[in-house]
C-alpha cells in the first residue's frame, strides 16, 4: 500500500508540472508571444497583424484559388509564429516514458 501512495503521489506531482494550455485561451495572441529580441516581437507583430486582417476578410466573394492560397499563408505565419516562440514541449509518449523511468528506478 505505501508503494501505491508513492507511485500516486508522483504521478499527481508529474501530472501539475505539466504546462497547460487552458489558461492561455483567455489571453490575447500578443502576451502568449514570448520574444527574445526587440527585432523578433516587431515581426511577430506584423504577423500577427496579417492574421487579423486575413480573419476579418470577407471570404465569400474570392475564388477557390484565392482561398487556397489565404490557408497556405495563415498555415505559413502561424508556423513561422510557433517557431519564433521557443520553448521545450513534451510528448505524450515523453512524460509515459519519463515515468516509467520513475517506477522502474525506484
Amino acid at each position: 500500500m505505501k508503494k501505491y501512495s508513492i507511485y500516486l503521489m508522483m504521478t499527481i506531482t508529474l501530472l501539475s508540472l505539466i504546462p497547460s494550455n487552458v489558461m492561455a485561451a483567455n489571453k490575447p495572441a500578443t502576451e502568449l508571444m514570448s520574444t527574445s529580441t526587440p527585432d523578433n516581437a516587431a515581426i511577430a507583430k506584423t504577423l500577427l497583424a496579417r492574421l487579423d486582417e486575413i480573419k476579418a476578410m470577407d471570404k465569400s466573394n474570392l475564388t477557390r484559388l484565392e482561398r487556397k492560397e489565404l490557408r497556405i499563408e495563415v498555415r505559413e505565419t502561424k508556423a513561422e509564429l510557433k517557431s519564433m516562440n521557443g520553448g521545450v514541449y513534451l510528448s505524450v509518449g515523453a512524460i509515459i516514458i519519463i515515468i516509467l523511468l520513475l517506477i522502474l528506478l525506484l
